[in-house]
């Protein structure tokens, strides 16, 4: 039965890789990075604006105070919603929220809207869906939760694999966390083990309007192709809409593509504008300057030093922005350049493996040892993963050592008593820099399954300004502190132990976690 299992995703049909087209980076432009507003709306913002936080009890305080004090909108996209005491905690000050917008208001104009994945959402009697229903219930005006059901699960399929195995076909994977003007970027769920000691990290972004606007556009527009949940805890599309599963797959992808991309786009040409409108009226001001000899008073912003752009991934609906933007990113970078990549998951895509092994630049690639593995311990086949992933780690470490690359390409694995582990994202040092003047942040692990099964999303966040460059540097030492190097006395240690069974499977499902 164990066995059956493994092997029933393999029912879903393949899909085929497709790699990036070349495009280069502009180093003339007023930032090497400047090319990725070609894919997808740039915002500037102040540095100031950026706060880079490290630990799972102050992401999760950060979660508490912002719902607190939101006033018009709070939008949380996220895996799924725990069912312990500190997720009850986090709805019941929804809950106060809303109570106290309605008592000031009468009708209130603060709107919650929910997305999760369906299948970990619904995942056992107590669930994500059934803390939500009483919000649902109570404020059926102002909660909207909505559940994404992936397209590929569906007839045969969805009616033969079981609970937990059917989440290896697809999931709503983003993690957005946005109250009011202020946005939380992360890779972490709302669950009791990411408030505690399960590391990942943690981007606020404060008082950024625009950028708020967008993740808010981009969660209604998967919310709409999503499963609306009802009081009853029923779940109906909207009317109109095609269903993910009963109805027809092409159709619902390309009217899910269209959705997605009107949101890019729109953003994309209201950025364009006032980046026109901005340097209009700068030059204006240049020009009152010289004038008048004297700074103009006001309330004129500061020149953006900080640069943020979303990068969606979306490969069941033909969106593969993400993809494009790391690929190109990994393919540019300089000789002496140094990246810093951390994954929750080692489980790279071939073509960035081919990427890193045929590539320049330096890198430190942060994964976890089995023991923070989130699989570690796990009942039934799911305690094997961690073994797995160690098999894959081996598979990588011979090809670095293979190509004599043991130097330029180094592995180091997380470890810390107590903890797991799920940091995911890179850094970026320009030859001859000691600090970062690029980060990805978000929820992509760089693996099979983040490029072509779920829906991903994550910020390029570029900085000129050092006092930032200096917290992601600190951001990304605190994480590899914690971490040895890998050797190939690694592989020889007891707990390295890799059966022949799990050798033989992972090849066939490694596509799947």
């Amino acid at each position: 039965r164990s066995s059956w299992l493994l092997l029933a995703p393999l029912l879903s049909p393949p899909v085929p890789v497709i790699t990036a087209p070349p495009c280069s980076l502009c180093p003339e432009a007023a930032h090497r990075f400047q090319w990725i507003r070609n894919l997808v709306p740039e915002f500037g913002i102040s540095s100031s604006h950026v706060k880079v936080l490290s630990s799972p009890a102050e992401f999760y305080e950060l979660l508490k105070m912002q719902i607190k004090t939101a006033k018009q909108r709070v939008v949380m996209a996220s895996l799924y919603l725990g069912t312990g005491l500190l997720e009850q905690e986090l709805v019941d000050c929804l809950e106060e929220t809303l109570e106290k917008s309605l008592q000031a208001e009468g009708s209130s104009n603060l709107r919650v809207s929910i997305l999760l994945d369906y299948t970990r959402g619904s995942r056992g009697r107590k669930n994500s869906r059934t803390m939500l229903i009483p919000l649902l219930q109570r404020f059926p005006e102002q909660v909207r939760v909505s559940l994404f059901h992936t397209p590929n699960l569906r007839g045969l399929l969805r009616l033969l694999i079981p609970e937990r195995f059917n989440e290896t076909i697809g999931l709503q994977h983003i993690k957005v966390y946005l109250f009011d003007d202020n946005v939380i970027l992360s890779g972490a769920n709302l669950s009791d083990l990411y408030f505690t000691n399960r590391q990942d990290r943690y981007v606020l972004l404060q008082d950024s309007p625009e950028i708020a606007d967008f993740f808010t556009e981009l969660v209604d527009a998967i919310g709409d192709v999503s499963l609306q949940l009802q009081r009853d805890d029923t779940v109906q599309m909207m009317e109109g809409m095609e269903h993910p599963y009963q109805g027809d797959k092409v159709t619902y992808c390309e009217i899910a593509n269209r959705r997605v991309m009107e949101v890019i786009n729109s953003a994309r040409t209201r950025q364009e504008l006032l980046h026109a409108k901005t340097f209009h009226s700068s030059q204006q001001g240049s020009s009152l300057l010289s004038q008048q000899g004297s700074p103009a008073s006001g309330g004129l912003k500061p020149e953006p030093d900080t640069w943020i752009y979303p990068l969606i991934q979306m490969k069941p609906f033909g969106i593969q922005i993400d993809e494009l933007v790391t690929e190109t990113l990994l393919t540019e970078a300089e000789r002496d350049a140094r990246i810093y990549l951390t994954t929750g998951y080692f489980n790279l895509t071939q073509a960035y493996m081919d990427l890193i092994l045929g590539t320049r630049a330096e890198y430190r690639i942060l994964l976890a040892s089995p023991e923070v593995n989130g699989f570690f311990g796990a009942k039934g086949v799911a305690g094997a993963i961690p073994a797995a992933y160690v098999y894959i780690e081996r598979q990588f470490y011979s090809e670095v050592c293979c190509l004599h690359q043991e130097e330029r390409v180094q592995l180091q694995e997380y470890s810390r008593a107590g903890w797991t582990f799920h940091a995911k994202g890179l850094w970026l040092y320009l030859a001859g820099s000691d600090l970062p003047c690029l980060t990805l942040i978000g929820s992509p692990n760089f693996g099979y399954r983040s490029v072509h099964r779920d829906l991903e999303a994550q910020v390029a966040i570029v900085t000129e300004n050092k006092a930032l460059q200096q917290q992601l540097h600190q951001e990304q030492e605190q994480l590899y502190l914690c971490s040895g190097v890998v050797s190939s006395s690694t592989f020889e240690q007891p707990n390295r132990y890799v059966k022949l069974w799990v050798k033989l499977v992972t090849p066939l499902i490694k596509n799947f976690f």
